[in-house]
């Protein structure tokens, strides 16, 4: 590391070059800038940089709106957040005494795409490498959105990140392949009318460092304390723009910086290196983070079929152990005889051979019973956070879960059983929608699964027909009905 103590920052160094840099494609034209914030040490430069940069123009040259945004996925860790939320009410305060024309905001999933609605409402997996579904519903997809806004309003917008080249080749390689010859601008890969600057692109690790360590805040903040919280993780989980470079940007796993839920590595260095140094209350997400690996690898948890009915076989590499394999073409048969839902039963340890080669069915969701799991160990370890740390602290919205008991109803879930989980977990009492009250009641239904099996007919079909209909009552123009129809007797497992 360098020695801080030099001042450097006037006499050519690449900080000086950056910040002239920054000054000259602001002045460039009309396009205002977007200016990703993650609370992290790239980002934190980022912005420090362009603060510093247009403090040093005149109030005629402020000519346009720079927005640093930050993605709040609502899973953040309690600490970062926190932190996250006094910075960006720093800068905006500090600007507003200046007369900078910065404006800070969160942007945030949509409340029908949050993790927990997407995990505990849908039933998706938690995830993992090769299935990060994650970083774009809760990261790309907010920002984008927040882009795509000011594209409408303005026409064109310019998108600050802090990537810089020395990260890894890949992440250099996908860069250099947006940027346009003789420009100090990249494409963006996939917004229209939006393009990417990056003024530290040429810094490595310690002139990040050494610039946010060598000059105060300009709003506040001490830059020795973000140092502290890199002291066990080297990574930083960035705001993510681009499908490209969500590629090259590896886990936020390990990361300070990142999600307390992240499933996609084995250990989550991040929390445990907070509760290491002290920070106990913050154990019990810890925990919470490891039941979500161990329930998303347990197979009795998961539907036996895919979302949209689909059945895949994977190889199967254990021993028979005197087990008779299923010859495929037998399979609907198998199920049909022994009244087996492939989306709500557990134990089904069938082999099946598929020509000459032996196969098991693959798994998809999580069931329905292992949702209801999930949300009762959740809203228990909120219990939990609140006893011992803030009794303010929401780990899980009412409006998220509004929206995970609208899609277990559409999952067929008419006992409309969350009212009841929440008020036996929590204690507490909402207003629940009166609309989204079940099609039938509890002895209803008895009726109707007694009558499927006496008229051998499938019971999640006719929920699912039914449910269709539902949701097409009272629309004048109903031409989709009888796709929807369609879609749902085309399922793979009622014609295996």
């Amino acid at each position: 590391m360098v020695d801080f103590g030099l001042n450097i920052f006037n006499t050519g160094t690449k900080f000086t070059e950056a910040k002239e840099l920054v000054k000259e494609v602001y002045q460039m034209d009309e396009r205002p800038w977007v200016v990703g914030f993650s609370g992290g040490k790239d980002s934190t430069a980022v912005v420090q940089l362009v603060f510093q940069a247009l403090q040093e123009l005149e109030p005629s040259q402020l000519h346009k709106k720079v927005y640093v945004i930050s993605s709040d996925t609502q899973v953040e860790t309690p600490l970062i957040i926190d932190k996250i939320t006094r910075t960006l009410g720093r800068i905006q305060a500090k600007a507003l005494e200046l007369g900078l024309p910065f404006e800070t905001q969160k942007v945030r999933p949509k409340v029908e795409q949050t993790f927990w609605s997407s995990i505990i409402g849908k039933g998706y997996p938690t995830p993992r490498q090769k299935f990060r579904w994650c970083t774009d519903r809760l990261k790309i997809e907010p920002a984008n959105r927040f882009i795509l806004d000011k594209v409408d309003q303005f026409g064109e917008v310019i998108m600050l990140l802090g990537v810089r080249d020395s990260e890894s080749a890949t992440r250099a390689a996908v860069m250099q392949s947006h940027t346009i010859e003789g420009k100090k601008l990249m494409r963006h890969s996939t917004l229209r009318n939006a393009f990417v600057f990056a003024p530290i692109r040429t810094f490595n690790v310690d002139d990040v460092w050494e610039f946010l360590l060598q000059y105060e805040s300009p709003w506040g903040d001490d830059n020795n304390e973000l140092l502290e919280l890199y002291q066990s993780s080297n990574s930083e989980c960035p705001l993510i723009v681009d499908k490209e470079v969500k590629e090259s940007a590896g886990s936020c796993g390990n990361s300070r910086f990142g999600c307390w839920t992240c499933t996609v590595v084995s250990e989550d260095k991040a929390l445990s290196g907070f509760i290491n140094n002290g920070v106990d209350w913050l154990r019990p997400l810890y925990d919470f983070r490891s039941f979500l690996v161990q329930i998303r690898e347990d197979k009795t948890k998961r539907q036996k079929q895919r979302m949209n009915g689909e059945v895949y076989l994977l190889p199967f590499n254990d021993e028979l152990n005197g087990r008779e394999p299923i010859l495929k073409e037998n399979l609907k048969q198998y199920l049909d005889e022994n009244n087996i839902n492939l989306a709500t039963v557990e134990e089904l340890d069938i082999v099946i051979q598929d020509g000459d080669e032996l196969k098991r069915l693959g798994v998809g969701p999580f069931t329905l019973k292992a949702r209801e799991e999930i949300l009762r160990e959740l809203l228990r370890t909120q219990k939990q956070i609140r006893e011992l740390h803030d009794p303010t602290i929401e780990l899980i919205t009412i409006e998220e879960l509004k929206a995970i008991r609208k899609y277990w109803h559409d999952d067929l879930q008419w006992e409309d059983r969350l009212p009841m989980i929440v008020e036996e977990e929590t204690g507490e009492v909402y207003d629940w929608d009166h609309n989204d009250r079940p099609v039938f009641k509890d002895d209803q239904l008895t009726d109707l699964e007694t009558l499927c099996q006496e008229e051998g007919v499938n019971l999640s079909v006719l929920k699912q027909l039914i449910s269709v209909e539902k949701d097409y009552s009272g629309v004048k123009v109903r031409r989709g009905l009888f796709q929807a129809f369609d879609k749902t007797l085309k399922q793979d497992f009622l014609h295996l």
